[in-house]
């Protein structure tokens, strides 16, 4: 069996670290050998870099979410520094979100720019959210040349527009349980027409469960679900879009060749 990576969860929040024994064993047990433990803020950074010290299959980035308003503003200096961590392979979660946020937004996007700064600083990928702000924020990546380093477009639900506007620059395009939902048309449209080639797979957990889990709490081994409506909306099989992905995964973060690696607790 080919293994699946997560490419972007939250296993640190409250929803899954009480059990992270039991998340990291049913994660194996649905052939996710590996997943990335996305940070969103300095805070709880620690959190993160803390698991994917105690566990060999999972891995960290460093970053502060656009929604985050209260903690601490982070740096280009310091972003860069904590990513030299060995197991950091990624900037972000950063990006632009005008669902959640109101008003002035300046702020939001100085923070954006900070994040892609320190990206190419330290060379490693960014991991982009993006919420109603499709055109800033291709507009800022573009103006801080963010295609010097690339990344992924982290659970996409954009149209293939801004999906090829986005892959130009060198980025990948991730897809979530969203992708599952029989609501979602229009984005499993674009799924069917990105190249496997550009493509990852994630659950975002513990958020956005696919389907048949939708409403329940999302954790790593649910991308399998991900990966079998990917292989139907593609005409391809199930094998094929793990080994793609996977390849991807390796291909953009330069993590180690994957294969199955256990944790102790």
């Amino acid at each position: 069996m080919v293994g699946l990576v997560d490419s972007h969860c939250h296993i640190n929040f409250p929803e899954l670290t009480a059990d992270l024994a039991g998340v990291v064993a049913r994660m194996q047990a649905a052939d996710v050998t590996h997943a990335l433990c996305v940070s969103v803020s300095l805070e709880t950074f620690p959190e993160v870099l803390g698991i994917a010290e105690r566990f060999p299959n999972i891995y960290a980035s460093v970053g502060v979410h656009p929604n985050e308003r209260d903690g601490i503003e982070p740096t280009a200096d310091q972003l860069a520094r904590l990513a030299a961590h060995p197991k950091v392979l990624a900037i972000g979660e950063t990006g632009l979100d005008y669902y959640r946020q109101a008003g002035e937004l300046e702020w939001q996007r100085q923070r954006f720019r900070t994040h892609i700064r320190a990206a190419r600083a330290c060379r490693k990928p960014l991991i982009i959210h993006c919420r109603q702000a499709a055109a800033d924020t291709i507009q800022v990546l573009q103006e801080e040349a963010a295609h010097e380093v690339g990344g992924v477009m982290h659970c996409f639900t954009e149209s293939l527009e801004v999906a090829q506007q986005a892959m130009t620059m060198g980025f990948y395009i991730s897809f979530s349980g969203i992708v599952t939902f029989s609501n979602a048309r229009q984005l499993r449209e674009v799924a069917r027409k990105i190249p496997l080639g550009r493509m990852l797979i994630e659950t975002d957990s513990p958020y956005l469960a696919p389907q048949p889990h939708r409403g329940k709490t999302n954790e790593p081994a649910y991308v399998r679900r991900v990966a079998e409506d990917i292989s139907q909306l593609q005409g391809v099989t199930f094998e094929q879009v793990a080994a793609t992905t996977s390849q991807n995964f390796i291909s953009l973060f330069g993590a180690p060749v994957l294969g199955v690696a256990s944790g102790g607790i």
